[in-house]
């Protein structure tokens, strides 16, 4: 059974009675704040395994929120926002958001969304190999390999997709790559990263032109699944 804790930080009645109901029909357990304020504390008395976090709350902003807890807590934040303009998740996920979804959402999604999170979540720590489908990337060694055959990558390539494999089903930002993987003053050469993926996808993916592991997010950054 899961007993994993979610915190819901949402002041809709409506959006925590359904996600509470979902949460729960999935082995959840349930904890509910409807004021960032009030969330915050929650969170650091319990440190829940994931929160849910609504970014139109009625004392502050979402965003100030997830900053605040970022200082902090170092699990998964997924941001529930009718929002949906590429600014505001963009916004959200340089800040240290681990997913965003817009409402009203599909629950088949959420909990897919949750799931991935929390296995990450999980494995995360100490872990030296990390298998997705049919590949295998060694941290330590710097190897790949796609059903159990090594591909030769080159340094960035493996750095690259590493960084994609330790936050796996997470969506990460044109920026955030650029900044992890070739520093600061790359933030801006998208174009830079798009060639980089796309050499990278035709070496893991068995059709590169419809992926299946690096994931297009239009106009905000790629999803490793």
């Amino acid at each position: 059974m899961n007993k994993a804790e979610i915190l819901i930080i949402d002041d809709e009645p409506q959006i925590r009675k359904l996600l509470e109901i979902t949460l729960e029909s999935n082995d959840y357990k349930v904890l509910q704040a409807e004021t960032g304020k009030q969330g915050i504390i929650m969170a650091a008395n319990h440190p829940p395994e994931l929160i849910l976090l609504d970014i139109g709350l009625p004392d502050k902003s979402g965003h100030e929120i997830l900053k605040e807890l970022r200082e902090w807590y170092n699990k998964a934040i997924i941001i529930l926002s009718v929002q949906n303009n590429e600014n505001d998740i963009v916004s959200a996920l340089d800040n240290g958001a681990t997913d965003y979804l817009t409402k009203p959402f599909r629950t088949a999604e959420l909990m897919a969304r949750i799931r991935s999170a929390i296995r990450r979540n999980q494995t995360q720590e100490n872990t030296s190999v990390i298998e997705i489908d049919d590949l295998q990337i060694n941290l330590v060694n710097r190897t790949v390999k796609k059903n159990d055959e090594l591909i030769k990558l080159t340094s960035t390539e493996f750095n690259l997709i590493s960084l994609f494999a330790k936050h796996e089903g997470s969506v990460l930002t044109h920026q955030y790559i650029l900044k992890e993987i070739w520093g600061v003053g790359y933030q801006t050469e998208t174009q830079y990263l798009r060639v980089f993926v796309g050499t990278l996808r035709k070496k893991i993916e068995d059709n590169p032109n419809q992926p299946k592991h690096i994931i297009t997010e239009s106009g905000v950054g790629y999803r490793f699944q």
